[in-house]
């Protein structure tokens, strides 16, 4: 069906404006780019469903941090997650501050 996600930047109460946002798929010993895009002006991306099997959702946030002159700790944030059933749609909201990141699955 599809996936998509909304990051909110907790510290500014604010959407996660221009974030990028690499999908990833599991292959073999590693791991292969199969979508990319940025965040829209409500901080929300949607991506195309990936199939059955382990995924990660890589998100930029060192260096939309940087850009906005914010120090922060974490130079990328990784959720990975399991399809399976690829019918329903996914939700990876990221809640996100400078120094903490906080995830779960949405609907």
């Amino acid at each position: 069906m599809s996936l998509s996600t909304h990051v909110l930047d907790t510290a500014a109460g604010r959407p996660a404006i221009g974030l990028a946002i690499r999908l990833e798929s599991a292959a073999g010993a590693g791991w292969v780019e199969v979508a990319a895009g940025i965040t829209d002006a409500d901080g929300r991306l949607r991506l195309p469903s990936p199939p059955v099997g382990s995924h990660r959702l890589v998100f930029a946030t060192g260096a939309w941090f940087f850009a906005a002159d914010v120090e922060s700790f974490y130079p990328q944030v990784c959720v990975e997650f399991t399809i399976r059933d690829p019918g329903e749609h996914h939700h990876v909201p990221l809640l996100l501050s400078p120094f903490g990141y906080s995830t779960y699955r949405g609907t």
